[in-house]
């Protein structure tokens, strides 16, 4: 009788993201880099720059990055899914004139809040539709509806400033926290963010989006309902969008039709800065408040020390192309291992 050897080949699959120890997956990350950057600059600009650790200073740099924290939390979502959202910076400019104009028509304050999260959710319903239904490219789309919501809001209110508004709701959007010099916007912010958190890393519906981002067709096998998601995902771009733009008008006491132009590069910016691929599948929530953080300090602590706006914008676009061709060569480097990939076992042959 006689025996033949059949060779078994098997290979170790092992994720390398937890066979690593878990500090290292924490701290070496490009979301870590971007908070330990932050701290860094905290604590050098408290030490050389005057007035910058005054506590006034914290006060107005959280009144000037809530709308970019507010609307970067559903603009994470809708990149880590692979889409863009374009337009959310004319939709702050729209929902401010709706408000302004409500006010103006005698309606009282609340009514003409509520029509302005009416209309937000209704932009951002038409972004999703297009991109969803109709299955055009979301930046092709949000480009389109960026000049069609900024074109409403010039045209309802054409030069005519809006500011009578009530004075109980313009000093509650710059009032201070009792006891702190932390403005009140932060506790719907804090409150939003904790609801993304939670959709994003410990629901279902939270893994379809990092599924769609990573690849569709896997995605849609694994019964994510790739439309819906990115539908309400636009939807609530456009609902947040409008609610920045009601704070936004009680802050500066205004609505005109150029409020918060050009919003939107600094939403992306920061939401890229943060970690969040342009690619989509990957992202976390506190790389990005970081980054806006990061972002908004800088610009505080350079005001401060006279620099111009032009210089500031010169840093902040060299930190945002820093961040993502770093972001590419770490991903190119992670391919690259992969390739490799850990070795393979065999089998010793087997005697029948």
């Amino acid at each position: 009788m006689t025996t033949t050897a059949t060779p078994t080949t098997t290979t170790n699959r092992v994720s390398r993201d937890f066979a690593k120890p878990a500090w290292r997956r924490v701290l070496f990350t490009p979301e870590a880099a971007i908070a330990g950057l932050l701290i860094l600059v905290v604590a050098y600009s408290m030490a050389t720059v005057r007035g910058f650790a005054q506590p006034i200073t914290l006060n107005y740099l959280l009144l000037d990055v809530a709308p970019i924290l507010l609307i970067a939390l559903p603009m994470a979502l809708i990149m880590i899914t692979g889409e863009i959202d374009l337009s959310v910076g004319s939709m702050v400019g729209l929902a401010s004139v709706v408000t302004g104009a409500g006010v103006h028509m005698g309606l009282p304050f609340e009514v003409a809040a509520i029509a302005a999260l009416l209309v937000g959710m209704i932009g951002g319903a038409l972004n999703g539709f297009l991109v969803t239904v109709v299955g055009l490219p979301s930046l092709a789309v949000t480009i389109g509806t960026l000049a069609l919501f900024r074109g409403l809001a010039v045209g309802l209110l054409g030069t005519t400033a809006v500011t009578d508004f009530p004075e109980a709701w313009t000093a509650l959007a710059k009032a201070k926290i009792a006891g702190t010099t932390i403005p009140y916007i932060m506790i719907p912010f804090l409150i939003l963010l904790a609801i993304f958190v939670v959709v994003l890393h410990f629901t279902p519906f939270g893994r379809g989006i990092y599924a769609i981002g990573q690849s569709k067709d896997a995605a849609r096998f694994s019964g994510v309902h790739i439309e819906r998601t990115k539908f309400l995902l636009f939807m609530a771009a456009g609902l947040v969008a409008a609610f920045a733009g009601i704070f936004y008008t009680l802050r500066f006491g205004n609505a005109r039709g150029d409020n918060a132009t050009g919003l939107e590069l600094q939403v992306i910016a920061a939401v890229v800065l943060g970690g969040v691929s342009v690619f989509g599948g990957r992202g976390q929530l506190y790389g990005v408040v970081a980054a806006v953080l990061l972002i908004g300090v800088l610009s505080s602590a350079l005001r401060l020390a006279n620099v111009t706006s032009d210089v500031i914008n010169v840093i902040t676009g060299t930190l945002l192309v820093v961040s993502v061709v770093s972001a590419s060569v770490f991903a190119w480097l992670q391919k690259v291992r992969s390739r490799t990939g850990p070795p393979t076992s065999v089998a010793a042959p087997t005697a029948s």
